[in-house]
């Protein structure tokens, strides 16, 4: 086992925030329970696309760009004003239950947290602001400043220079397999959150910790 790590790296959505409300409201609009998760796959394809072809747009461009093209398919007819009102629901998405005494419990031992997202900095805060999270954190990182998406592996360098320390000293927390693979590439330790629906892609490394919850990854690491 690997010595646990003095900085704690967390992903955001649906790591900490609960996608409900926004998969939710992406169904509805456009009819169908598949739209969510077509939505989802399809906006890390073109993120990744992004960053592979050397070019950058924001997230919530993105985003918004990938609803309407689902739209399109879906034979919906979704206007820019539409598209933007659920893009932006993404700044008001509850903290699952087990994340606020998680951070506080962590803050208190003396491990230093930071968030890291691959949407701006001005959602990022608004995200966590309006979730009663955004004091639990020691610092705020979006993948904007390098423009390009994780797992990119700039993007978890990024942070650790900007925290002055070292990969082996420093733990990613996500719950999407693609995230903790671009995390180890980068010579993090890692954490995978299970939440439902996710799971761990067979031929990456297990990471240091697979956990069903931020609860249960707290009092592993404290032990």
């Amino acid at each position: 086992m690997s010595k646990k790590p003095e900085l704690i790296i967390f992903d955001i959505n649906e790591t900490l925030l609960d996608m409900e409300p926004l998969k939710k409201a992406i169904e509805d609009e456009l009819g169908t329970e598949r739209a969510s998760e077509l939505w989802f796959l399809n906006l890390l394809k073109y993120a990744m696309i992004e960053s592979l072809t050397g070019s950058y747009v924001s997230f919530d461009e993105l985003g918004a760009a990938v609803l309407k093209m689902l739209a399109d398919r879906f034979g919906k007819s979704l206007t820019d004003k539409r598209s933007e009102e659920i893009m932006n629901m993404i700044t008001s998405l509850p903290a699952h239950d087990d994340v606020a005494d998680t951070l506080q419990t962590l803050r208190k031992e003396g491990y230093k947290l930071v968030a890291l997202t691959n949407g701006s900095e001005v959602t990022l805060k608004k995200q966590l602001k309006n979730a009663d999270l955004l004091n639990l954190f020691d610092s705020y990182y979006s993948v904007e400043s390098v423009q390009k998406y994780k797992p990119h592996p700039d993007t978890y360098h990024y942070v650790l220079s900007a925290m002055q320390t070292d990969p082996e000293k420093s733990m990613m927390v996500a719950a999407h397999a693609w995230d903790i693979y671009g995390a180890q590439k980068s010579g993090l330790q890692t954490a995978f959150i299970k939440r439902p629906g996710n799971a761990l892609y067979p031929l990456q490394n297990k990471p240091q910790w697979v956990v069903k919850d931020l609860k249960e990854f707290k009092d592993q690491l404290l032990k």
